[in-house]
């Protein structure tokens, strides 16, 4: 209990340099797309930790999607051992950010405070996580220097755009695998007293229909793909929306309308090329031959994803049978299965008991809608024992004026500080 008590303190002592790197985290603006300033990021982290005594190493994923000589992919990953073999704690964080898009009344990269917030593009998704992480190691190091076991840490890029230049990369290299790493925690930014056991299932795919082309004056000497598409969408809105909000799932998923299999048409577009910025010209008349919608269907650890493909299918079935000359393609574009890690779990029954022993209040468990590198760790990695807990609230992420709270980032650096002293003993 003293011990545990010194560690609590040390991390109180550590507020002032807990906000100081939240904010300098922050000015680093990790834009992705296209991927900017991740070596950047990468070196100002390994250069701290390093100094802390953690071996780094900088890492580019070449050959990943996005990946360039104008915007490589970096990644960091820093390894502490203790005085004597045992269990590897690691935390995993994101370093790339989205667009600041329009809205902001702050500066996006300003990382400014008014009251208990720091307000910037990334300071909740999830640079407050990644910079409570570094405290609560550095703070567990000083109250527990003969610990047993190992702690690494991890800013990796491109979570925001699928992983793939980062943790999928990272996995595929080794770095998850379970003989190497026992425990994973992602600091996302789920609310400091929720343990975030997963996601629901992704698929997303392009359905294409079909049509001629043909003079505009004249459209009857053509075929429409954008009415075939049109078709397809009142298909899907008829049939097949009713179709999903029936199933539920037994997954804690929040927020409550995830609880259900959901699709999104994430975008549309038929006929002509968009025109070049500044272009005054008019459009030709053509009828369109060719019309796309990407779709984004996230479906439930009940459901099996190849009859989620199966549901699409079905509706584009329908609409040819009543529509003469209809044909479409469908590509598969992103697919990534349902997870959910065992309540009983190590890491989740540590993190809990952390949770009440600084909050006062018992853990809530939640699943995620959409997913996060969870899903990379656990398919690639093998690694079962993963888990996303961190600071912030789950809905300002990517919000214009987003913030994170510096009390909830000082009481979650106190989780994974107990995690530690829990996993790695002494």
């Amino acid at each position: 209990m003293h011990n545990q008590s010194r560690l609590m303190d040390e991390i109180t002592r550590r507020r002032a340099d807990l906000v100081a790197l939240t904010q300098a985290l922050i000015r680093i603006p990790t834009l992705n797309p296209p991927g900017l300033n991740y070596h950047e990021i990468c070196a100002f982290m390994g250069a701290r930790l390093e100094a802390q005594g953690f071996t780094v190493e900088l890492l580019r994923a070449k050959g990943t999607p996005g990946d360039s000589e104008a915007h490589p992919r970096w990644n960091m990953v820093a390894r502490r051992n203790g005085v004597a073999p045992g269990d590897c704690v690691h935390f995993n964080s994101h370093h790339d950010v989205v667009e600041t898009g329009h809205g902001w009344t702050r500066d996006p990269f300003g990382a400014q405070i008014e009251g208990d917030r720091i307000y910037g593009r990334g300071a909740c998704d999830m640079k407050g996580g990644l910079a409570a992480s570094v405290i609560a190691a550095e703070a567990f190091i000083a109250a527990h220097p003969d610990y047993h076991g190992a702690i690494e840490i991890s800013a990796t890029a491109d979570e925001e755009t699928g992983g793939f230049g980062g943790v999928a990369w990272l996995a595929e290299q080794g770095y998850f695998n379970p003989d190497r790493v026992q425990h994973v925690i992602i600091p996302e930014p789920l609310h400091k007293d929720r343990i975030c056991l997963g996601h629901r299932g992704v698929w997303w795919a392009e359905v294409e229909t079909h049509g001629r082309i043909a003079h505009g004056s004249m459209p009857f000497l053509g075929d429409s793909a954008i009415r075939h598409m049109g078709a397809v969408l009142a298909e899907i809105e008829e049939r097949l929306y009713p179709l999903l909000a029936e199933k539920q799932t037994e997954m804690p998923v929040v927020p409550e309308g995830a609880r259900q299999s959901t699709l999104n048409i994430n975008s549309i577009h038929g006929g002509e090329a968009e025109p070049e910025p500044g272009y005054t010209g008019l459009p030709a008349p053509c009828v369109a031959d060719r019309c796309r919608i990407i779709i984004d269907r996230r479906f439930l650890i009940e459901e099996d994803v190849a009859q989620v493909k199966q549901e699409i299918t079905d509706v584009l079935e329908r609409v040819k049978a009543r529509r003469p000359g209809f044909s479409y393609e469908v590509r598969d574009l992103f697919e990534v299965q349902p997870i959910m890690t065992d309540q009983n779990a190590p890491i989740v029954r540590s993190t809990a008991a952390a949770i009440e022993r600084v909050l006062a209040k018992v853990a809530n468990y939640v699943v995620s809608p959409g997913t996060y590198d969870q899903k990379h760790i656990d398919r690639i990695g093998r690694l079962k024992n993963c888990i996303a807990y961190g600071p912030g609230l789950l809905h300002l992420a990517h919000q214009p004026d987003e913030w994170i709270g510096i009390q909830d980032m000082e009481d979650s650096a106190k989780v994974m500080a107990l995690v530690l002293a829990d996993l790695l003993p002494t």
